[in-house]
């Protein structure tokens, strides 16, 4: 059995302390649903930001990409609400490095880090099985904890990333992923805006307040933009290729893709659906790197339909 204690606002698990907020009737905002737990990963102790809304019997969880400023609400603020009005429980995590969660220097695999961060939080809030859905790095982090914790995952998403290896027809780094570096060794806004500017197909779309939150995000802790830097520097292979492992994921995949992602080659998404048994692809025209954001409506319906069915 779980031993748990109240403590004033917070509430011990099993040596976990997670600090709670709850209303019966609260808007979905980021401040309505901002919760912490505080989680261990071998000798380490991290506190760790997550957004919690809904409360149905499934959850969804959600994992954004390694970009500067990167949250869990920054990434999936559009796709929050319909995954709760179509009856699940919604997590976004930030994971360790980014947003509000403590900071890291990581010298091993990004992947795998995330993924016993995730398991942990899962641990924490008695959560046995999810689907999930992960962005670029997040995507890449869905695939280590899939392969590291089968029977506690129920159905995937993938955006944009998910390993398979480089891309047969770009070089290496790709344009984005060099203004993203260049974004954490230099965080000026005119660096953000020259990342933004192929981050989505249509620059356009990207308001000044979507700039002006993105920035703020950025610097509220620059450790972790100092902190990434350093990581990759003591390992640049931060995110483990799990290309010759995909077989052994059984989970139904949906992998979705941009077909101007300036990040991650669509031809990445081809090797995702070769390797998963389980796996489709759907590609959006006119779309980059962040297709929950760039089409939420269709991708929202989208995911909702593949989850149910």
């Amino acid at each position: 059995m779980t031993k748990r204690a109240v403590l004033n606002d917070s509430l011990f698990v099993e040596g976990v302390i997670m600090t709670t907020t709850t209303s019966t009737d609260m808007a979905l905002t980021e401040a309505s649903t901002s919760r912490f737990v505080t989680i261990r990963d071998a000798d380490t102790e991290f506190r760790i930001h997550y957004n919690d809304a809904g409360s149905g019997a499934e959850t969804v969880v959600m994992l954004h990409g390694s970009g500067p400023g990167a949250t869990g609400w920054a990434n999936f603020n559009r796709n929050v609400e319909p995954m709760v009005d179509a009856g699940y429980r919604v997590l976004l995590v930030d994971c360790p490095g980014w947003g509000k969660s403590d900071p890291v220097v990581n010298t091993g695999s990004r992947s795998e880090l995330n993924a016993r961060v995730l398991k942990a939080v899962l641990d924490a809030l008695d959560i046995e099985r999810v689907h999930i859905i992960g962005n670029s790095m997040g995507g890449h982090s869905t695939v280590a904890f899939a392969l590291s914790n089968p029977a506690r995952v129920g159905k995937l998403i993938l955006m944009g990333g998910g390993t398979g290896g480089p891309s047969q027809f770009v070089a290496m780094p790709t344009e984005g992923i060099k203004l993203l570096n260049g974004l954490y060794k230099d965080p000026t806004i005119e660096n953000l805006k020259r990342m933004m500017n192929v981050f989505v197909f249509d620059a356009s779309s990207i308001t000044e307040d979507l700039m002006q939150a993105r920035l703020d995000n950025m610097l509220a802790n620059r450790d972790h933009l100092e902190n990434f830097v350093k990581s990759l520097a003591a390992n640049p292979k931060q995110f483990t290729d799990y290309g010759a492992r995909l077989g052994e994921v059984a989970a139904p995949t949906l992998i979705v893709w941009g077909r101007d992602d300036r990040f991650v080659p669509m031809d990445v998404g081809l090797r995702l659906l070769a390797g998963l048994p389980n796996g489709q692809l759907h590609v959006f025209n006119r779309c980059g790197h962040w297709v929950q954001w760039e089409h939420a409506d269709a991708f929202n319906r989208m995911v909702i339909d593949f989850l149910t069915h």
